[in-house]
């Protein structure tokens, strides 16, 4: 028992438990579309776009994350518009718009002689120094988001699966894309705290990716993103703190740990019911 209770001795361990618990679950749900929606280049391209916002903030003496979140929204709001208004796939347009506002940020950043950010908290995160003022945003960015996906939730549900269809009943499948890249640009936001700019795409579509390795419906895969998601940030930060080597990293490694174990289960399942099926079958079997 000690084993499991011993890191929550440490008040910094509880505050980065909720955090990533919030966190890995928020991803994993907002990863379950983005998964079905094959853009899964998108958290890293936000990730990455927000990184201008931050040198920006420091220019200006702002708040961080409220820097990079203004410029993670106007990104994704920049990357629908390029897609729609421009006729480009989005991939492409992901990979113009994210690679012009990092440029942005690397830019700006090379004309300061003295800049004194740490960079590595915000590339590779820092779960463990959350402090009660960032758990609150935290927690209170992840429950507005999370109240947004769920009043938005048969939109975005439509427009996922048949945008054609359901701008035929009536809903405006554009704005509904334009949500939904808002609400990921936030999602990203606030897993930079936990894992960071390079890592947060992972945490956004691996806990989902290993979902749909075991169902393609809707319901389940969500449920089973959103357990792996908790799982992988629990499990990750008990990891890191038992294994001394970071936490974000960790998270990260869990997950896709999960991945390739729900990879293998789904080909365990195919190869029985492969065998069943030549066994049920007379004229197979002879």
């Amino acid at each position: 028992m000690n084993v499991l209770t011993a890191p929550f001795a440490y008040p910094f361990m509880m505050r980065a438990a909720i955090a990533a618990l919030a966190v890995g679950v928020l991803c994993a749900a907002m990863g379950t579309f983005v998964i079905l929606r094959k853009l899964a280049f998108i958290g890293d391209g936000i990730a990455h776009a927000s990184f201008a916002g931050i040198v920006i903030a420091y220019l200006r003496g702002s708040n961080y994350y409220l820097g990079a979140a203004v410029v993670a929204v106007l990104t994704a709001l920049g990357i629908g518009f390029v897609h729609r208004r421009g006729r480009i796939s989005m991939d492409t347009s992901i990979g113009v718009l994210f690679t012009g506002a990092f440029a942005l940020g690397v830019f700006l950043m090379s004309r300061q002689s003295n800049y004194a950010v740490d960079l590595e908290s915000f590339l590779f995160g820092n779960i463990l120094a959350v402090q009660q003022r960032d758990l609150e945003i935290v927690l209170g960015l992840t429950i507005g988001v999370a109240i947004a996906l769920l009043v938005l939730y048969r939109g975005l549900l439509s427009t996922t699966f048949d945008p054609v269809v359901a701008e035929a009943s009536g809903i405006r499948a554009g704005v509904y894309e334009y949500v939904l890249l808002v609400l990921v640009a936030l999602t990203v936001i606030i897993g930079i705290q936990s894992v960071g700019i390079v890592l947060v795409a992972a945490l956004l579509v691996t806990p989902a990716a290993a979902a749909y390795q075991l169902t393609k419906r809707f319901a389940p895969m969500f449920g089973l993103s959103m357990l792996f998601g908790a799982v992988s940030s629990i499990g990750g930060l008990y990891l890191s703190y038992y294994a001394r080597g970071s936490s974000g990293a960790t998270i990260v490694l869990f997950t896709t740990m999960l991945f390739f174990l729900a990879l293998a289960l789904r080909s365990v399942r195919q190869s029985a019911a492969r065998r069943t099926i030549h066994a049920s079958s007379p004229a197979l079997s002879k």
